[in-house]
């Protein structure tokens, strides 16, 4: 390898490493912190994207056809999510509606989307 480019892998190598760590550490730091979210309502209350993991609701609220509750915005209901651990997380809003989540494995929606 000559000089520069042997610099430039030995940049990109240090990079990764503290690219890796910084991830790691926000990962940690994640927990237990409370963020704004908008929760999809449209076709039911059953998932949410955090971060890039999906998390399934463990009882969805439902009008019993698949819509949001009365009382639920929709297409989303703005409120916050709580990261409760790595595998658990909890939507609350202003008007006392509270939706635990659970991680599930895959990267891809489970449900599809409704019309």
């Amino acid at each position: 390898m000559t000089g520069r480019a042997g610099k430039i892998v030995l940049a990109l190598a240090l990079a990764a490493g503290v690219l890796t760590a910084c991830a790691q550490a926000d990962k940690d730091t994640n927990t237990g912190r409370t963020i704004p979210f908008d929760l999809y309502t449209h076709c039911g209350i059953r998932e949410a994207l955090i971060g890039s993991t999906y998390f399934e609701a463990q009882d969805p609220p439902s009008d019993g056809s698949g819509n949001p509750p009365e009382g639920w915005g929709n297409p989303y209901q703005r409120g916050t999510m709580t990261l409760t651990s790595e595998t658990e997380a909890v939507f609350t809003d202003d008007a006392g509606h509270e939706v635990k989540f659970r991680a599930r494995p895959g990267t891809e929606p489970s449900m599809p989307l409704c019309a």
